[in-house]
C-alpha cells in the first residue's frame, strides 16, 4: 500500500512544482502567459528557471519510478518488500526539488543519486 501512496506523491510533485513557478512568473512578467506558458517558462531566470527545471526533472524521475514499480508488480513482489525504497525515493525527490530551487547543486546531485539508487533497488528486488 505504501508504494501506491509514494506513486501518488511522485505524480503530484511535478504538478506542484509547475504551480510553484506561478509566483515567479508574476514577479518576473507581472502575469503568467496562459496562451504560451512553455515559451514564458523558458524565459524565466533565477529560482523560477530552476523551479521549471526541477519540474522537468520530476517528470523524468516519475517515469523511472513508475516503470520500476511496474517491474516489481509484474514479478509479484509484495509492496512491503519495496516500501522502504519507495519512501527513500520520495524523500530524495522532494529534497532534490527543494535543493534545485534554492540552487544547491552538490546536495541536489546527492539527492538525485539516492533516488536513482532507490529505483535500482526496486528493480534489483524484482529481478533477483
Amino acid at each position: 500500500m505504501i508504494m501506491y501512496y509514494c506513486l501518488a506523491i511522485a505524480m503530484l510533485l511535478p504538478i506542484t512544482l509547475a504551480l510553484g513557478a506561478i509566483p515567479f512568473r508574476f514577479k518576473q512578467f507581472s502575469a503568467p502567459n496562459l496562451n504560451e506558458p512553455r515559451a514564458q517558462a523558458e524565459q524565466l531566470s533565477g529560482a523560477g528557471a530552476r523551479m521549471v527545471a526541477a519540474q522537468k526533472n520530476a517528470w523524468e524521475a516519475l517515469i523511472l519510478f513508475t516503470v520500476s514499480l511496474f517491474i516489481a508488480n509484474a514479478n509479484n513482489i509484495e509492496s512491503e518488500q519495496i516500501a522502504l525504497a519507495c519512501i527513500i525515493f520520495i524523500i530524495a525527490r522532494v529534497s532534490h526539488a527543494f535543493l534545485y530551487v534554492i540552487g544547491w547543486g552538490k546536495l541536489r546531485f546527492l539527492a538525485f543519486l539516492v533516488a536513482a539508487g532507490s529505483v535500482i533497488s526496486i528493480v534489483k528486488t524484482a529481478i533477483f
